[in-house]
């Protein structure tokens, strides 16, 4: 697995914040509720969102070697007045020109802590991007408006999920809400619509032996294909199984075993 430049990162979030506010201006009533996420309104998931660029910000900014508790975060609930679009935007703007600025003058590599063994400012790029990625398609199912995102961000994204998903095997795999034991099986993602070049095709190997996963093309207990977006929301859990584009082939029940069990926790 190859990551992007700690610039792309950088770059993706600035442009993703940018995605985010246009959302904001859509004219999407701010109370609406989130589809994916039921219990936040748009306005909810905005300032979630937005709050966690601001701890990544005072981890990064401030080279944390243990984690910063949200109370200490200036501004990490967003603007005093709740239904207040415009207040919301500016501070949506501000939030991702300081978190960027600090994820750029720290570069990859420098020790910041985190949740996961990868203690860098690096990690925290690449992390932020894919929330920000996925909670922005959760604003745009919100407001009904296009989403789309660059084909390199999907796959980096699904590679990261897959790495988490380990992650959290690792260290919660033995409570009955994650476990993933049982026979072994196997789900194959194929993203049909994306350049060969970008080997958009993954197999995830779950059982009795713990999960591993590869890219690569193979036949497996399940498979799920459909354009790469798609494939992406929908194992994120944003998008039915069933939507337009997308076909599951072989034992479904596999693949929604996984779904329910394999989360951030």
């Amino acid at each position: 697995m190859t990551l992007l430049a700690h610039d792309r990162y950088c770059d993706e979030i600035a442009h993703q914040v940018g995605q985010l506010r246009a959302v904001l201006s859509s004219g999407t009533d701010l109370a609406t509720t989130v589809p994916p996420c039921p219990d936040w309104s748009l306005e909810d998931l905005v300032r979630h969102m937005g709050g966690a660029l601001r701890w990544v910000d005072a981890l990064v900014r401030g080279r944390a070697q243990e984690n910063i508790p949200w109370e200490r975060i200036p501004l990490a609930g967003g603007p005093e007045e709740r239904g207040d679009a415009a207040a919301l935007d500016k501070w949506l703007a501000q939030t991702g020109e300081l978190v960027v600025g600090a994820l750029r003058e720290a570069g990859p590599d420098t020790e910041v802590w985190s949740w996961q063994g990868n203690a860098t400012s690096g990690f925290w790029a690449r992390r932020m991007t894919h929330e920000i990625t996925v909670h922005r398609a959760d604003a745009t199912l919100t407001a009904q408006v296009p989403y789309e995102v660059a084909p390199e961000i999907a796959a980096d994204a699904l590679d990261e999920w897959l790495d988490i998903a380990l992650f959290f095997q690792q260290i919660r795999g033995q409570e009955e809400a994650f476990r993933l034991d049982g026979p072994t099986r196997t789900i194959h993602l194929h993203a049909t619509d994306a350049d060969p070049a970008l080997n958009a095709e993954w197999l995830a190997e779950f059982g009795a032996d713990g999960i591993r996963w590869w890219r690569g093309h193979e036949k497996a207990t399940v498979a799920l294909r459909g354009p790469l977006t798609s494939v992406l929301l929908a194992f994120y859990r944003r998008l039915p199984l069933d939507a337009p584009g997308l076909e599951v082939l072989g034992e479904r029940e596999a693949l929604e075993f996984w779904l329910q069990r394999a989360t951030f926790g």
